[in-house]
């Protein structure tokens, strides 16, 4: 069958060669349309010459428990290739995620795949909520998991073992890989398709789905502080550019407010009712994200992050970022520079 398919899309027989990835997809009931989309478009530039589109150099297929047209959350329905196999016959089995509201559709034998697959040897993607997929089964207890900020409350809820990312655009721990979703995944791809066929044919897809540049797991996305830039409220929207405008050299909340012409009790009450916090824990977590991403992506030290980001000292600074993200931001640094990589 998969023979056949993959003659179907390209309308001649690809080479017979063995491929250098082999890629399983499992889509969840309502699963998000962008993120499938986007990996699997990533796959399918690298894996042939052109824009031809066949499967050569990697092989690809859609699973299910049945034959049933799985939907996804928009109406769109794809038809799986084929049931579940032998799971070591792929290097990677990719769950795309959908609407939680739909999570108890799922087929007993999903979760059971997966338990096998990862006794295989095979590498477990989830994309969007696919990591609550991989979590039903327990094997990421006490993982980190990356996970969109929406989601990250549910994720704690249902899984507490498990350790949430939300600053992250891809984790990888052990032979686990999760990303929060959306054009995150394409990002994904080219990184896991770099790393098996090539820094020149993993990247082949970026142009002709116009992405700028491949972002890495650590560059941060967008985040919640980001949308009430657009939230419709003015003096919101004015209050946010200027504290981005300055991390490294934050004002006094009520001259904050003064300079857009509001009161300090009236900025507050704005920022509560759309962002469910006030002014100065707004202003601290953009420092603490900008903190993170230097820490990450510079060679600067904790003391000179700390000043350049606008905290007192580095004490003052590994405090709040304890109270952030968890850990001590060397150990933050130490742990995430040099990730775990699947075999």
């Amino acid at each position: 069958m998969l023979h056949d398919m993959r003659t179907r899309l390209s309308g001649s027989e690809p080479p017979d060669i063995e491929p250098d990835v082999k890629i399983a997809f499992i889509l969840s009931p309502d699963f998000t349309l962008l993120p499938f989309a986007g990996f699997i478009d990533a796959v399918r530039h690298a894996s042939d010459e052109a824009d031809n589109s066949r499967q050569v150099y990697c092989k690809w297929a859609c699973l299910s428990a049945t034959r049933e047209p799985v939907r996804s959350s928009c109406g769109i329905e794809v038809l799986p290739w084929s049931t579940f196999g032998d799971p070591s016959e792929y290097d990677y089995v990719v769950v795309v995620g959908g609407l939680l509201s739909s999570f108890s559709q799922h087929h007993p034998d999903v979760f059971r795949y997966i338990i096998d697959a990862k006794e295989s040897g095979a590498n477990i993607v989830g994309l969007c909520t696919g990591s609550f997929v991989i979590a039903e089964t327990g094997l990421m207890s006490g993982r980190r998991c990356g996970v969109h900020a929406h989601h990250r409350q549910e994720l704690v809820e249902r899984h507490p073992d498990v350790i949430p990312e939300t600053n992250e655009m891809y984790v990888f721990d052990g032979q686990f890989i999760t990303c929060p979703g959306g054009t995150a995944a394409i990002d994904l791809a080219v990184d896991i398709l770099c790393s098996h066929c090539g820094k020149a044919r993993g990247m082949k897809g970026l142009t002709a789905m116009v992405v700028d540049e491949h972002r890495g797991a650590h560059e941060i996305g967008r985040h919640p502080f980001q949308d009430l830039e657009d939230c419709g409220d003015r003096n919101i929207e004015r209050a946010v550019r200027m504290m981005r405008q300055n991390l490294g050299t934050p004002m006094e909340i009520g001259t904050l407010a003064r300079s857009i012409g509001v009161t300090p009790k009236q900025l507050s009450r704005a920022f509560v009712k759309h962002a469910n916090k006030t002014p100065l824990s707004l202003w601290r977590e953009m420092r603490l994200q900008h903190a993170r991403w230097r820490l990450l992506n510079t060679s600067r030290s904790v003391t000179e992050i700390a000043y350049e980001c606008g905290f007192a000292d580095s004490s003052h600074f590994s405090r709040w970022f304890v109270q952030e993200f968890g850990e001590p931001p060397q150990k933050y640094r130490i742990a995430r520079v040099a990730p775990i990589r699947p075999g």
